[in-house]
């Protein structure tokens, strides 16, 4: 039995235990080599499990516990069929190694415990399972995904009646719950055509294309020539046909991406933030005279943007992307009641975006089940937009998640209506520097792999919080901030921020899905007339304190750790390195 993160008894029997549920004739063959040759390896296998956070499950195909594979998703499965209140429950899954069979037991497990699914007809979107939780008035949710993760991943998403993520706490119930259901057998689940097992109507889909279709100016030119990306993932099909309805010309798709391809040929790291991930599109988008390269991640909930209109292409950071969007949506709806929502490490430029067009503005911790909790909980407030920086975009609450097709459609009407003007996305992101100030974003990323790497991770944090420096690098720290403790309606998250002279903002955090520590760089400068110059300096400011943050936490990791591994520079607005954070909630 499984509780937490400790486990009981002689790992041996454990796992001779677990082989003897697992349905899987991979995992078998690894697991039966693991026991054979015992020792670390093996007892690394069954000392955790998997932690169920952050929306549900994620990490590498393997065997045991503390890798994804049928038996623990089996145990998930049942673990959420002991919180749902009712049915159905959607369950849908990408084109990853092993995901139909995951949703597939899935789908088992709850009809086995007298709950009734509607399963996705294949491959689609995870936007669209968020979408038909509220359609069918579902009581929850279930997408087979890793998202962006490397083609060796997959995870196990979970959405509540809301149409939202799960947040505390509901995944704390549900985490328990999985730790009583221990193992479960073939008997222990319903036949695969058993009546409690349904389909999704396509009717569904039609009902997402019209959501995500609708247009936030429907005076605006559609007149805009697109490259666009799946990444080898699911979100083609959906978004060609979302472009047809919203009357955009069809997008060039990037012929040896545009299949579902679980082995991610092109990209082993399929994620559109990934240094030379966009080189195709942008290839293509060049060669066919295209105004805007769309890329999404290979579950589609995420967007990527270059734009090609001027002499070099431009990739745009996932902040960029953000306050566009937002300019955009509230120059087009009206209404003291708009909300727009983004997180405590992106940039605080949309702050000002809204106080300009009059409407309320609000800051959530990292992670779409965070970002999406004002549009549920306020009855006065209308959600209008919400963001994150690591690429994810919600216009409106139709779909309670972030949308890439969604938001690829409305990017596409705002840089049509530019064109039509005789202008290009850019110029109206160099209005809104004009306007509100010049803003610079960045984040490093330090890795940690192996059994110490997580302690090197708290101690960190822990040394960060009791010693609260008082410069970092050449600036003094005006103002630091501990968000482990909770204030007002924002709850406690493992984070510390440090406001510098300059001004520059940092933030560190570690990864809620990865064994890595990020930090985060914003500064803001006034309005000046030379934009150029003005970047020029934000960016230099940003670059000197993230990299004196990585100096000061560098000098704690022993010289001798195998832990250490470079640090990873993420895409700014100036530079074409880059590598973006998994969403911790």
């Amino acid at each position: 039995m499984w509780h937490g993160c400790d486990m009981t008894g002689d790992t041996s029997e454990m796992a001779a235990a677990w082989l003897a549920v697992d349905p899987d004739a991979d995992t078998q063959l690894e697991l039966a080599l693991l026991i054979e040759r015992g020792g670390s390896v093996l007892a690394d296998r069954f000392s955790t499990r998997l932690e169920f956070g952050t929306a549900g499950l994620r990490g590498e195909l393997g065997a045991g516990p503390s890798r994804m594979n049928r038996v623990l998703v089996r145990m998930a499965a049942a673990g959420v069929s002991a919180c749902v209140r009712g049915g159905p429950v959607i369950v849908g899954y990408d084109a990853r190694h092993k995901s139909r069979v995951f949703a597939q037991d899935t789908a088992r497990v709850l009809a086995a415990r007298g709950i009734d699914t509607l399963v996705m007809p294949g491959p689609l979107p995870t936007p669209l399972i968020a979408y038909a939780v509220r359609h069918y008035a579902a009581a929850a949710g279930v997408m087979v995904t890793a998202s962006h993760n490397p083609r060796g991943d997959n995870g196990f998403k979970v959405y509540w009646h809301d149409g939202a993520q799960i947040s505390p706490p509901v995944d704390r119930e549900i985490s328990a719950a999985i730790d009583a259901a221990g193992l479960l057998g073939e008997t222990d689940l319903a036949a695969t055509d058993d009546p409690r097992i349904g389909s999704v109507d396509d009717e569904v889909i039609t009902a997402y294309l019209a959501a995500v279709c609708e247009p936030v100016n429907p005076r605006a030119s559609r007149d805009v020539t697109v490259a666009y990306t799946p990444l080898h993932g699911i979100g083609r099909d959906l978004l060609v046909e979302a472009f047809a309805r919203a009357g955009f010309s069809a997008p060039f798709v990037v012929t040896e991406q545009g299949d579902p391809d679980p082995e991610f040929p092109t990209t082993p790291f399929p994620n559109p933030e990934e240094p030379g991930v966009l080189d195709r599109a942008v290839a293509l988008g060049v060669a066919s005279g295209a105004d805007l390269v769309l890329a999404n991640d290979p579950d589609a909930d995420r967007l990527a943007v270059a734009v090609l209109d001027r002499e070099e292409p431009r990739t745009l950071t996932g902040d960029e992307i953000g306050v566009l969007l937002a300019d955009y949506i509230l120059t087009h709806t009206d209404g003291p009641d708009r909300l727009v929502v983004t997180t405590i490490v992106s940039s605080s430029l949309l702050g000002s975006i809204a106080a300009h067009h009059g409407v309320e503005h609000q800051r959530t911790l990292t992670g779409f089940k965070w970002v999406m909790r004002p549009a549920i909980d306020r009855d006065d407030a209308r959600f209008v937009f919400g963001y994150e920086e690591a690429l994810g975009f919600a216009v409106g609450d139709a779909v309670r998640d972030k949308d890439g097709i969604r938001a690829a459609v409305v990017f596409a009407e705002m840089a049509a209506a530019e064109k039509e003007a005789g202008r290009s996305v850019l110029d109206r992101l160099d209005d809104l520097h004009h306007r509100h100030g010049v803003h610079h974003t960045a984040q490093r990323s330090l890795r940690f792999d192996g059994g110490d790497g997580l302690r090197q991770l708290d101690a960190i944090m822990q040394y960060l919080r009791a010693v609260r420096p008082d410069r970092i690098g050449t600036r003094a720290v005006e103002r630091f901030e501990d968000l482990g403790m909770p204030t007002g309606a924002r709850p406690a998250t493992n984070a510390v921020a440090f406001e510098l002279t300059g001004p520059v903002r940092l933030l560190v955090r570690p990864s809620g899905t990865e064994p890595k520590i990020k930090l985060y760089g914003e500064a803001g400068l006034p309005p000046a007339n030379d934009l150029d110059k003005a970047r020029a300096t934000a960016a230099s400011s940003v670059a000197t304190a993230l990299g004196d943050l990585m100096t000061l936490i560098d000098s704690l990791i022993p010289n001798d750790s195998d832990q250490r591994t470079p640090d990873i520079i993420r895409a700014d607005s100036d530079a074409d390195l880059g590598i973006g954070p998994l969403e911790q909630g």
